[in-house]
């Protein structure tokens, strides 16, 4: 098939997985759109010709809906509605040589880190200037904004190091420089992400910096929220917490997964804690932060789990009343330490033990919103849909957490904050309306 000149080149990019991912796709996009290609997120309009899969290889789930979504764009080629499809991300990372093999209708691989590469497809090069640069697939009052690379941590069960690497802080003033740019859009809540938050800066300043950072992004004007992802508890740097205390635009929540709660899990896991220490921290945060959001992940099924273990972990939830939970059924990744251990536990336990936590963090999360009704929060203006409203509390994340749906009697605008009075309260969102 005859490829059309690079002027009607219209670029598609597919992103799955994590947050990462996407704020790896927002930055090849304002590449793309710089050196004037046009370039859009998941079109809808099926007007484009070329196709970025941007795959994500994390767990089998998310495994197999990278190579579904490759293999549905591999047929729209084959039936000429596409001209290239290119793949990169943490699937294409750890999986390359299989991939080209098995699916050689693809034109091009690429790795976590290879973005000049692929921008050498469209006969450009990487412009190292265009920091901030991005072309936001988020709603314009919101971004992900990603401080290190990778992960130096050994915990057994993760492919992650094996997809991105060693951990790779940058620089504050590059980050501050994003975070101006993103305010300049119109952005007014940064998430920041990383693999290991709280590692940040101890490879190129060779010492903790997050709260140094978290202290220059808060002088940032228009910067109204930031928001903690992805905090390790192992040598957790508590002088982050004292910056969330003193900056009123750092939200007061804290996503920090834990993973589990039973020692002998913890230890085959090699999470480099106890429970004793988790709890000591836990009951620190929640002094030091009167009010905190805690949000943390689970593993349910790790090989060698017991229902001991599980009984252990529910009667954390309970002990510590977590204000946000997920948790994920173990996948038995190649390449791990833990894929060494026999993957004793069948699919379906795995899923009816997630699910016999889940129960328990469901109460909760239902005792702690009923808590809620009555008191007034800023929130921020996501969407409308079906006539009403939706937004979101300091206490909560996009996508994972506590939506508001909220009941206006005059027109709000997307992106801007109100003030909300809960009336009504459920399991995992609440009902309220605008107060003056």
């Amino acid at each position: 098939m005859k490829t059309r000149s690079r002027k009607q080149d219209k670029v598609n990019i597919i992103t799955l997985g994590c947050s990462k991912n996407l704020v790896d796709s927002e930055v090849l996009s304002g590449q793309l759109k710089a050196n004037e290609i046009d370039v859009v997120h998941e079109n809808e309009k099926l007007d484009h010709n070329i196709v970025v899969v941007n795959t994500c290889g994390f767990i089998d789930k998310a495994k197999e809906e990278s190579i579904n979504t490759i293999l549905d764009q591999v047929d729209l080629k084959r039936r000429g509605k596409l001209d290239k499809v290119y793949v990169t991300g943490c699937l294409s990372e750890r999986y390359r040589n299989n991939l080209e093999d098995e699916i050689p209708e693809v034109d091009a691989f690429f790795g976590t880190m290879e973005l000049p590469l692929i921008l050498k497809k469209f006969g450009i090069d990487y412009k190292a200037e265009l920091i901030g640069e991005r072309l936001l697939s988020t709603p314009q009052h919101y971004a992900y904004m990603k401080i290190s690379e990778g992960c130096n941590r050994t915990c057994s069960f993760c492919a992650i190091p094996l997809m991105r690497g060693a951990h790779t802080s940058r620089s504050i003033e590059e980050l501050v420089t994003e975070a101006k740019r993103l305010v300049s859009m119109g952005v007014k809540e940064v998430m920041l992400i990383a693999q290991e938050l709280t590692y940040y800066g101890l490879d190129i300043y060779k010492k903790r910096m997050l709260p140094e950072l978290l202290n220059r992004l808060a002088d940032i004007e228009g910067l109204h929220w930031i928001r903690l992802h992805y905090a390790y508890p192992s040598k957790f740097p508590l002088e982050i917490l004292d910056v969330m205390k003193e900056r009123p635009n750092i939200c007061n929540y804290l996503d920090m997964p834990l993973q589990h709660a039973s020692d002998n899990m913890l230890k085959a896991m090699r999470r480099q804690i106890t429970k004793a220490e988790m709890d000591d921290l836990i009951y620190q945060i929640r002094d030091r932060v009167p009010g905190i959001c805690l949000r943390t992940t689970l593993i349910a099924g790790f090989p060698g789990e017991t229902l001991d273990d599980i009984q252990v972990m529910q009667d954390f939830l309970t002990q510590h009343r977590f204000e946000r939970v997920g948790i994920f059924t173990y996948s038995h990744e190649e390449g791990t330490s833990a894929h060494d251990l026999t993957d004793d536990i069948p699919a379906e336990e795995k899923e009816r033990r997630a699910q016999e936590v889940m129960e328990v963090q469901q109460e909760i999360s239902y005792e702690k919103n009923q808590l809620l009704i009555g008191k007034t929060f800023k929130t921020i203006i996501d969407k409308k849909e079906a006539g009403r409203y939706i937004g979101r509390t300091e206490f909560d994340s996009v996508e994972v957490d506590n939506e508001v749906i909220i009941n206006a009697d005059t027109p709000l605008t997307i992106g801007e904050f109100a003030n909300v009075k809960i009336t009504k309260a459920y399991d995992y969102d609440l009902e309220g309306e605008v107060v003056k």
